[in-house]
């Protein structure tokens, strides 16, 4: 085995070259052992991938260029109240006789908007204070991690009802209070991967070679922690779409008459028993994109997915 230390830039990179036996075939046409064939390499989509990823890719149509689906106003309604589906409104009306299927198409842009913003806070902090415990370590690590702790205590509801309340209502404030309910998730998964990485011989390389502590943790720790961060904000897309839609129904979010998923679906619980579809409707598309972004997260972090083939 072999090490070459580059000190040039004021950081270290360590090269390891492992020869054992078997490990590299003959000059002949033959190639590395665990080294990817890009040249027989394929990635595999099942239907249920393919499907999830069109709904994704359908909200995000209806969030970035809703005028684009439909032609009719999300606030203003007609003389046809609680009006079954139809070909002229798809989703039929709500009780003040405005186009379901239209507000359901505005909503699209307040709710997915909002879950960005809420992943955004939720990774940002919580990768930050994950990173910084698990780079530094020692009595910073405990009381970073013990305040994790205390947030991993709260129930994620009433943690985002508590800091709602004292923000105000409002989409960005749920997205503020949902992402902050995920960043005790974004922590620990950051600190567990900073540990390992933190530890390894190019990051010990890095110090020796005069490398200060913020350079090694944005240019060697944080871009080889970002995998698993990646896929857990893909997962926290499903869970902060739904978090923020439940703070809509119990009217802590968006307010009428703005089109939201949750105050859609809270505003026409009341017609369940005469008018199904007011609430099912809404809730069967708002089910559907939570599913379609928890499966792409799922097919992010299995890696047999992404492996090529030996």
């Amino acid at each position: 085995m072999s090490t070459r230390i580059d000190t040039s830039a004021g950081l270290a990179v360590v090269r390891v070259q492992a020869v054992s036996e078997g490990s590299v075939t003959s000059s002949r046409g033959g190639r590395r052992r665990g080294i990817p064939d890009f040249r027989r390499s394929h990635v595999s989509f099942s239907p249920g991938t393919v499907a999830s990823l069109a709904v994704v890719l359908l909200a995000v149509g209806w969030a970035l260029f809703p005028e684009f689906f439909t032609f009719q106003s999300p606030i203003a309604g007609n003389n046809q109240a609680l009006a079954s589906p139809s070909s002229q409104h798809w989703f039929g009306t709500d009780a003040l006789g405005r186009d379901l299927y239209t507000r359901v198409v505005y909503g699209a842009s307040n709710s997915l908007r909002a879950a960005v913003i809420a992943v955004f806070v939720g990774a940002t902090v919580g990768s930050l204070i994950g990173t910084t415990a698990g780079t530094i370590r020692g009595r910073t690590d405990a009381i970073f991690m013990r305040f994790v702790d205390v947030l991993l205590s709260i129930p994620t509801l009433l943690l985002s009802l508590s800091v709602i309340i004292l923000l105000g209502f409002g989409v960005v404030n749920a997205a503020i209070a949902v992402g902050v309910a995920a960043v005790a998730s974004f922590a620990r998964l950051s600190r567990s991967k900073a540990l390992q990485v933190s530890t390894s011989d190019y990051v010990e390389a890095a110090y020796g070679s005069g490398a200060t502590f913020g350079q090694v943790l944005l240019r060697l720790v944080l871009p080889n922690s970002l995998g698993p961060i990646v896929a857990l904000a893909a997962l926290q897309t499903g869970t902060a779409i739904l978090g923020i839609s439940t703070l809509g129904f119990l009217g802590y979010g968006a307010q009428p008459p703005t089109p939201e998923w949750g105050l859609i679906i809270a505003e026409g619980r009341n017609y369940v028993a005469t008018s199904p579809w007011v609430t099912v409707l809404p809730g069967v598309v708002l089910v559907a994109v939570v599913l379609a972004t928890n499966h792409l997260s799922h097919h992010i972090q299995n890696r047999d997915s992404w492996r090529t083939s030996p």
